[in-house]
């Protein structure tokens, strides 16, 4: 099975075109491709479909073999993918994905990809919506979460995939590897959660660190820095336009007046390969 390997920000996947090649079973696929050790290596798999409702359909299965509704990385390395290897000669196309209709846009500076400009869609903001248990019919804002014996404030939005923001002191020291999980598993969270601990620099900068659902500790999360960025304004901590600031590199995001998030950052391929049988 060919494949191949894409990164954004450090935030790495294994890309098939399944119009033409699938595995039997993506969960199992999954796990095996993305092993450090004994597959390829990467936080997940993207997979190229078609769709009735847009230009592609795009899916994306994690580490664990969990299928995830979206991913920001994931779907600016998609879009270069196309672009690059024919499929679509348009620089701005919809995909289909787990969270709706997105639009990625090719950015071309003389003629050549400089990055990839995602509209990411409409914040989800309401409990249910998230969803996060015990908040139907109102937003989550600087809500307190009890975590390993302390209680840290927490903001949930969802992107079509849930988040849980986090207000840290240090991003740097703080132990993720340690309390990542127990976020993610808290019972508060239905379907588990994506969190960032965010470190407020100025009103235009942070620093985020993520602890992914289903992939622990990655070096960027794209839904991650959208996620941010809303709840950084909601909380009055910066301005509706920041830069995210990630252990892989750094995302441009602007939650725009007309209430869509723009998400803007680099998207590289790797190699590319053939899996053996």
């Amino acid at each position: 099975m060919e494949f191949t390997k894409w990164q954004g920000c450090g935030n790495d996947f294994v890309l098939i075109d399944g119009r033409k090649q699938e595995p039997d079973d993506y969960a199992s696929f999954a796990v095996k491709v993305c092993d450090r050790h004994y597959g390829v290596g990467a936080d997940g798999i993207l997979v190229v479909l078609p769709s009735e409702r847009a230009d592609f359909r795009m899916r994306i299965f994690n580490a664990d073999g969990s299928e995830a509704e979206m991913c920001g990385n994931g779907i600016r390395c998609f879009a270069r993918y196309l672009y690059e290897y024919g499929l679509t000669n348009k620089t701005e196309f919809p995909v289909e994905t787990g969270a709706g209709i997105l639009v990625p846009r090719i950015i071309l500076t003389h003629g050549q990809i400089t990055g990839v400009c995602v509209d990411m869609g409409e914040p989800h903001l309401m409990g249910e919506e998230i969803p996060v248990c015990g908040h139907d019919g109102e937003m989550v804002i600087d809500q307190p979460i009890d975590v390993g014996g302390k209680t840290y404030r927490m903001t949930g939005v969802s992107m079509g995939n849930p988040h849980c923001v986090v207000f840290v002191e240090d991003a740097e020291t703080f132990p993720i590897g340690e309390l990542g999980t127990q976020f993610e598993h808290h019972e508060m969270f239905p379907r588990k959660t994506n969190t960032e601990f965010v470190e407020v620099r100025d009103r235009g900068h942070v620093r985020m660190r993520v602890w992914e659902r289903g992939a622990a500790i990655t070096l960027a999360c794209g839904t991650g820095a959208c996620a941010t960025a809303v709840a950084s304004a909601l909380n009055r901590k910066t301005d509706r336009k920041i830069e995210v600031e990630l252990d892989g590199g750094r995302l441009l995001v602007e939650w725009a007046e007309n209430n869509h998030v723009f998400m803007t950052g680099p998207a590289e391929m790797v190699f590319a390969g053939r899996l053996a049988d």
